[in-house]
């Protein structure tokens, strides 16, 4: 049995290099991702609405709405292409009555908002995990 842990970890590990491989390609075209973790079910949040706004002026400006993929990813948010200047205060918000409901949970949260500053032309992920009744967010790599 500890050789069959073994294996599955030095697997689990190869499979995450490889999914890191894939997904690091995406961020010299990109300079924002998500990504959600279901911590409930230990599975990434498939089919979840996230909307990408920008505070210009005091309000707040509808960029983009993307769903997450299988795999609880968004590697497409802010172009960054040329001479574009995405610096400012941004905020996530992650629709995620509609994917508690679909599964037939009910949750405290509808949506989980994040807000957070892009400075430069460094690439910013920004995931979050997730429980019907709980959240975290942090900056990731």
């Amino acid at each position: 049995m500890k050789m069959n842990i073994m294996k599955a970890a030095a697997l689990g590990g190869v499979l995450a290099l490889t999914a890191t491989a894939g997904y690091a390609a995406d961020q010299s075209a990109y300079q924002l991702s998500s990504h959600i973790l279901d911590i409930s079910t230990g599975k990434p949040a498939a089919n979840v609405d996230v909307r990408l706004m920008k505070q210009v002026n005091g309000n707040w400006k509808l960029l983009d709405t993307q769903k997450t993929g299988t795999d609880g990813r968004i590697g497409e948010f802010l172009p960054n292409q040329g001479n574009i200047d995405n610096a400012g205060t941004y905020k996530l918000i992650f629709e995620t009555s509609p994917y508690f409901s679909t599964q037939g949970v009910e949750t405290f949260y509808p949506y989980v908002e994040v807000n957070f500053k892009v400075e430069g032309d460094k690439h910013y992920h920004v995931p979050i995990t997730l429980s019907a009744y709980g959240y975290s967010t942090y900056r990731g790599s």
